[in-house]
């Protein structure tokens, strides 16, 4: 007896192998050491070895084996229904400490110029509207696949987007089947340099004059899949221009930057560019855009669409969307 407490001490229950319970308890559901193997991952021999050893430990046969397949003894009637309700407790307590680890991080995703043009400069008024939400951005053009990414149920997709991502932003068609999707920016283009680039002997004034300039190309493309000069050059009603030529980058956000550093002309969004155009370090010297029919999209799958944070996040992006000025950073 314990003096202190009171209380008789009893030695520590030693529970038999938590893989043998599994092994039991997944054989008993499906009545299948087969169908058991194929749900853990493991050899239908193994469920076999595992259920024989703890029929052992036990002292008491679990299943009979019939011809036609398995059949629960009296013991494993009695074992199965506290042994299923212990592993759902203890999956339970996974999630639950999980989801306190996680609580207040909101993890987003999007394409590296849509981060640093338009998210980044704004992203200070959300945050002063959360300060208790850890918001993690990851800029990444991982491609949409619901074929591969989350798990899909008829229309529903049951998972991230991306991996690791509560929320993603993506420049494309807004053709995610299953998944959550709001239109946040619709898109046009059209030429932008540097303002030095309108002086001097070659100056850029008409459309025409684009043939003495090093045109800079990145990789967005119209929607037919021709290159956005072809098609910015025929809307201009210059289709025989030649566009082989020039400078080519992988982002927009690096064509951007050769443009400003007076490198040539570029096919630049002003959704991307409105800080430069304001300060000037780009200029938009042509009158024709270029409409799109790729956007921007917001996505989030079935499992976190409704989340607290997730629908705070989308709701201030489509505000955001909507303010005077939608292509410039926010002043502070």
């Amino acid at each position: 007896m314990d003096r202190k407490s009171n209380r008789i001490s009893l030695p520590a229950l030693r529970l038999p192998p938590l893989n043998a319970l599994r092994a039991f308890e997944t054989a008993a559901r499906h009545l299948s050491f087969a169908m058991a193997a194929k749900e853990l991952h493991v050899t239908p021999a193994a469920i076999s070895h595992q259920v024989k050893g703890l029929e052992d430990y036990l002292g008491q046969r679990l299943f009979r084996r019939l011809k036609r397949g398995l059949e629960l003894t009296r013991a494993g009637q009695v074992l199965l229904p506290k042994l299923s309700e212990g592993f759902g407790r203890l999956g339970d307590a996974v999630a639950d400490m999980r989801s306190i680890e996680e609580a207040g991080t909101l993890a987003v995703s999007a394409a590296p110029s849509f981060a640093t043009r338009w998210l980044a400069p704004r992203l200070h008024r959300f945050v002063s509207a959360h300060p208790d939400l850890d918001v993690r951005i990851n800029a990444s053009t991982r491609l949409i696949d619901p074929n591969k990414d989350p798990a899909v149920s008829g229309d529903t997709a049951v998972g991230s987007p991306v991996e690791d991502a509560d929320i993603v932003v993506r420049f494309g068609t807004g053709d995610y089947p299953g998944f959550r999707v709001d239109q946040l920016l619709s898109v046009a283009v059209t030429p932008m340099c540097s303002p030095r680039l309108l002086k001097g002997g070659h100056a850029l004034r008409v459309p025409a004059d684009l043939e003495q300039q090093v045109l800079i190309h990145d990789n967005v493309r119209y929607d037919d899949g021709r290159s956005l000069w072809d098609a910015w050059f025929e809307a201009a009603g210059l289709p025989g221009m030649d566009t082989s030529h020039g400078l080519r980058f992988s982002h927009a956000l690096l064509a951007l930057e050769a443009a400003a550093d007076g490198m040539g002309v570029t096919m630049g969004m002003p959704a991307l560019a409105g800080s430069d155009l304001a300060s000037g370090r780009l200029v938009a010297p042509l009158p024709l855009s270029l409409p799109l029919k790729f956007a921007y999209y917001i996505v989030s799958g079935s499992d976190t669409a409704e989340r607290a944070d997730v629908v705070a996040f989308r709701h201030w992006l489509l505000a955001e969307a909507q303010r005077p000025g939608a292509g410039e950073p926010a002043g502070r």
